[in-house]
């Protein structure tokens, strides 16, 4: 009788040890298949945001030029628009407010920035917002749409000085190539003045004008990526997608009203009637163009704000320049701009500077996998930031 019962506890021991590692080995394979979803997730999160960004920058510039192009002369009205679609969104953040709390992630309150933070925020990105969107305007306004977007790449040049400064970037020699091929693109056009502009034939004065004033809104819109990157990951401390909205929407309102003030302050208000029935291509035209600017923009900004949120401004800003080529050649189908010798030539050292940023952050992703453990493999798919 002894010998049987020890046998029944010793049966029950074993099977009892047998579940244990099975509710063990299930636990590990959850565990690691856990990650691969996550990972799934956040790739998708990231190709929204480039699809978002490379759409809306690319429609957003054409059809700013086509404004320019068929009797539009407001450049307060060409920057009203890049910010005043932001209303678009608001039905996805009341969506938030809804199921959370807004900026609610951070649950110390002690952590959380202040109401008067916050408004300081916005009033400053806001107003920083409308003046690089005026630069911008004289920029498209006074350079064919195929030069414009080309001295845009310059963006790269700024935003890499301003990630190593704020942002502890760090440069390598692929960097310095790349800061040095944009240079050197940019500096082509500076000194070929190109009068291709379907309308009307720009003067040299105008045109060195629209060059300085679409290298000064480069580098300061580099800025204030590299700043809004600072805000996200150190001021709001924010890792939800609220974020973005909130950082999209309330600058989006200041720099709003800041055209407004801007447009009534100029006089350009008293124009706009004239603009709209003497517009080209119809006064339904002339709305439809500054609508889907306004939209273009917000959407454009969207994707860029959540590139910035997920992985760094400078990755950001690089993904912007995947857009460098298809402007250029649609302005040559669809404005018949100029693609002399010397574009090709800028546009080929601009791609080439684009291709080490992006072989750079592609060394740097497979240095960061490769020096990471299996258990942390999911830290690696959110840490792409880190390395680039």
């Amino acid at each position: 009788m002894e010998n049987t019962r020890e046998m029944e506890l010793q049966i029950r021991v074993e099977n009892k040890e047998l579940k244990s590692q099975k509710s063990s080995k299930d636990t590990t394979t959850t565990q690691l298949k856990l990650p691969t979803v996550k990972h799934y997730k956040w790739w998708f999160r990231i190709s929204l945001y480039i699809l978002f960004l490379l759409a809306g920058q690319t429609a957003a510039t054409l059809l700013g030029r086509l404004y320019y192009d068929k009797g539009g002369n407001s450049k307060w009205m060409a920057t009203f628009v890049q910010s005043a679609g932001f209303p678009i969104f608001i039905p996805i953040l009341l969506y938030f407010l809804q199921s959370k709390k807004i900026l609610s992630s951070n649950n110390d309150p002690r952590k959380q920035p202040t109401v008067s933070t916050l408004l300081l925020l916005f009033l400053f990105f806001g107003l920083f917002y409308a003046g690089d969107n005026l630069m911008y305007s004289y920029g498209l306004l006074y350079l064919p749409v195929s030069t414009y977007s080309l001295i845009c790449a310059t963006q790269l040049a700024f935003n890499a000085i301003f990630s190593f400064l704020l942002n502890s970037q760090k440069f390598t020699a692929l960097i310095f190539n790349s800061l040095v091929l944009v240079t050197v693109s940019a500096s082509l056009l500076a000194v070929h003045p190109d009068n291709s502009n379907t309308t009307t034939k720009i003067s040299k004065g105008k045109y060195l004008i629209g060059f300085l004033c679409t290298v000064g809104a480069s580098a300061a819109y580099s800025l204030m990526l590299s700043l809004s990157e600072l805000t996200l990951k150190k001021v709001l401390k924010i890792q939800t997608f609220d974020a973005v909205l909130v950082m999209q929407i309330f600058p989006s309102f200041v720099a709003t009203c800041a055209c407004v003030v801007g447009l009534f302050a100029s006089g350009e208000w008293k124009t706009l009637e004239s603009e709209f029935k003497t517009y080209q291509m119809g006064r339904v035209s002339y709305v439809m163009n500054l609508f889907w600017t306004a939209v273009s923009w917000q959407v454009s900004t969207v994707g860029m704000l959540g590139l910035i949120f997920e992985v760094s401004s400078l990755f950001a800003n690089v993904i912007s320049t995947v857009s460098l080529p298809a402007i250029p050649i649609l302005a040559v189908i669809f404005f018949h701009d100029k693609m002399d010798g010397v574009k090709i030539i800028a546009l080929i050292l601009a791609i080439w500077g684009f291709l080490s940023y992006v072989y750079q952050h592609y060394l740097d992703d497979v240095k960061a996998k490769s020096s990471t453990s299996m258990p942390n493999e999911e830290d690696s798919d959110y840490d792409l930031d880190s390395s680039i």
